[in-house]
């Protein structure tokens, strides 16, 4: 059995789907059961009431840290260390490039607990997701024709949530190869946010700018416009400046060598994601 975490996100839906395809069991844990044809549990990282179901019976599992989740050490080990008890073997770990240098980022921590659980892992250290400019930046995109990220001129080696979640996937189903492996998934290349807002003019036939804010402004309108809780602020502002020190750009042949094909390139997900950031009609 197969425990799912995050799976409503972005890339837990392509690991479900991809465990799905290849026939494996799996549970999805879910903070709200939506009654679903797939096995699902009411989970909650934070509510030991909830634990002893969802471990039950699991040998692998698909771990995603929660947004709201900083504190990992109050909030989420505990509950690994329960998943232990219960009998995991193996847990694929949603990290961060970079996480193994920034002991800033939550995903340093759990690491570290991680490789001293006895448990076996497969760390999957992402880069920054295509995807988070169709959502958490979506609407910068879409209202105000602007990319507000402190990132300055650095390179970001960006990747697809769809790869990611199929290298997941693959290291769930085949515990053995991945054990004790840590693949820093990114896409094919490297990319400033200038270029990055070149990509989505041209793609959506208006001007995109993007004019090198700092930390303050950026933080400030994360919270009162965007809205983030200060726990996500602060780790996104910590991987923002990690990109304008020029520590983001460093890209590797994972997804290569995991799935044997090429990664997805930015252009090809602002074609495919385009109605995230077209203004909404307002005669519909």
């Amino acid at each position: 059995m197969i425990l799912v975490t995050g799976a409503t996100g972005n890339v837990g839906r392509t690991v479900v789907r991809d465990l799905q395809e290849a026939g494996a069991e799996i549970r999805l844990a879910m903070r709200k059961a939506t009654g679903g044809t797939t096995e699902e549990v009411r989970f909650d990282f934070t509510d030991p009431q909830t634990w002893e179901q969802a471990f039950a019976g699991v040998r692998s599992m698909f771990l995603v840290r929660p947004p709201a989740i900083g504190n990992v050490k109050r909030d989420l080990l505990p509950a690994l260390a329960a998943a232990r008890g219960a009998g995991v073997e193996h847990v694929v770990f949603l990290s961060l490039q970079g996480a193994e240098r920034n002991r800033v980022v939550p995903h340093a921590a759990v690491e570290a607990w991680l490789r001293d659980s006895g448990m076996s892992w497969t760390f999957i250290r992402a880069s920054f997701f295509h995807q988070n400019l169709s959502t958490t930046h979506a609407s910068d995109v879409r209202d105000r024709d602007n990319i507000l990220v402190p990132a300055g001129k650095g390179a970001t080696a960006f990747v697809d949530a769809a790869d990611v979640g199929a290298v997941a996937a693959a290291a769930l189903l085949d515990p053995g190869t991945h054990a004790e492996k840590a693949w820093t998934v990114t896409g094919p290349r490297a990319l400033t946010y200038e270029h990055v807002a070149e990509i989505l003019s041209a793609e959506l036939g208006r001007p995109i700018s993007y004019n090198r804010p700092g930390v303050l402004r950026y933080a400030s309108h994360a919270r009162r416009v965007l809205k983030m809780p200060w726990a996500m602020v602060a780790v996104t502002t910590a991987i923002y400046t990690t990109a304008r020190l020029g520590l983001a750009a460093g890209l590797t042949d994972d997804v290569r060598t995991v799935l044997s094909r090429e990664p997805i390139d930015f252009v090809e997900f602002a074609r495919r994601e385009r109605s995230a950031w077209l203004p909404a009609d307002p005669n519909a």
